[in-house]
């Protein structure tokens, strides 16, 4: 399948494909990872774990909330 680069704005981009988008369940403000690999560009949905790390954050502050208020005096 071929996208052809075009100006967006004051940049450049692609527009996908609405099925390429619905196959990959991608919509719009998705993020997605460049990779770019012997010469070739890759795409793919961006891991968005940063809720799940947030949630580990959380749950350390809450185990050591003694200590760590120690350390902040």
């Amino acid at each position: 399948m071929n996208v052809q680069v075009r100006r967006i704005g004051n940049s450049e981009g692609i527009i996908l494909p609405k099925e390429v988008l619905e196959r990959h369940g991608l919509k719009s403000g998705d993020t997605l990872e460049l990779r770019e690999e012997n010469g070739n560009i890759f795409l793919k949905p961006a891991e968005d774990d940063f809720a799940e790390k947030m949630k580990l954050a959380h749950q350390f502050m809450d185990r050591y909330k003694v200590a760590l208020k120690k350390l902040a005096e």
